[in-house]
């Protein structure tokens, strides 16, 4: 995992040429595709030298494109405010983020909810935390330099088993260098706080401690059973997280679509927004 200075200066380039520039009314593109609301865009898209410098960390080889799944509610004009739900995956055998993100387009969409799921269009030697911030700064680094207001809209994160502790990391991560303001965290089949050793490790905003989480939780989940989630929601709140919810479902260790859609509409109360 890198360390605070150079997170900090790798999630600054979010920013860099995101200048500010009239929203123009035609169709809206992205990295020369034009978006189709109700619809999901594969695109690809440069990682920036710092990017690639990060993502190597380890022996890794340099990214210098980026592929991304970008899904768009329906009636969906960036002249107005949209939250966004990044998708990551666990960095078992051979996951990526871009796999797991069907699991979450259909609830999220329903709830008017942009989807994130960002890679590299090289396989990594050592899938890691780094290569994994490092190609999501550029996925949103893309965003912003064609919508720059897009850096005030609402970001949540979302992950199964291992892909939920990676959530609570990245999340805090980006929180910390205040690049992002996480509106939620969906945290399904996990059985380690991660969430609370990355905010005592990488100290974000005392208002970090509101930020709502919901714990999905599979009723006959042998991995992450319903008492490793009570171990993990007692944790956060001895953390200090002042929003945790512990929720069930009929089902194993997967993403249950409804529980994605109930959480979001949560974070959208609690963020009102």
């Amino acid at each position: 995992m890198p360390g605070f200075v150079r997170v900090t200066f790798l999630v600054a380039l979010i920013f860099s040429g995101c200048s500010l520039r009239p929203i123009r009314c035609d169709a809206a593109t992205l990295a020369g595709q034009t978006v189709q609301p109700g619809a999901t865009l594969d695109v690809r898209f440069p990682v920036d030298k710092s990017f690639q410098d990060s993502a190597a960390e380890g022996g890794n080889p340099r990214p210098t494109q980026g592929r991304a799944l970008v899904s768009f509610p329906k009636g969906f004009d960036p002249a107005r405010a949209w939250p966004i739900l990044v998708v990551l995956s666990t960095t078992d055998a051979g996951r990526t983020n871009l796999m797991d993100a069907p699991w979450y387009q259909p609830p999220a969409l329903a709830e008017g909810w942009i989807v994130l799921a960002s890679d590299a269009t090289i396989s990594t030697r050592q899938d890691s935390t780094s290569w994994r911030l490092a190609l999501l700064a550029a996925a949103l680094q893309t965003v912003r330099r064609e919508w720059p207001q897009s850096a005030q809209w609402p970001v949540a994160f979302a992950g199964l088993s291992g892909g939920a502790k990676l959530s609570g990391v990245i999340g805090t991560m980006l929180a910390s260098t205040s690049a992002v303001k996480p509106s939620g965290f969906f945290l399904a089949g996990i059985n380690d706080d991660r969430l609370s050793v990355a905010y005592k490790m990488y100290h974000p905003p005392a208002n970090f401690l509101n930020t709502p989480i919901w714990l999905s939780s599979g009723m006959s989940d042998q991995r992450a059973p319903y008492t490793a989630h009570e171990h993990v929601r007692a944790s956060l709140v001895n953390t200090g997280f002042k929003r945790v919810r512990l929720e069930t479902f009929p089902g194993g260790h997967e993403v249950n679509a409804a529980q994605v859609q109930l959480a979001l509409r949560w974070f959208r109360q609690i963020g009102k927004f």
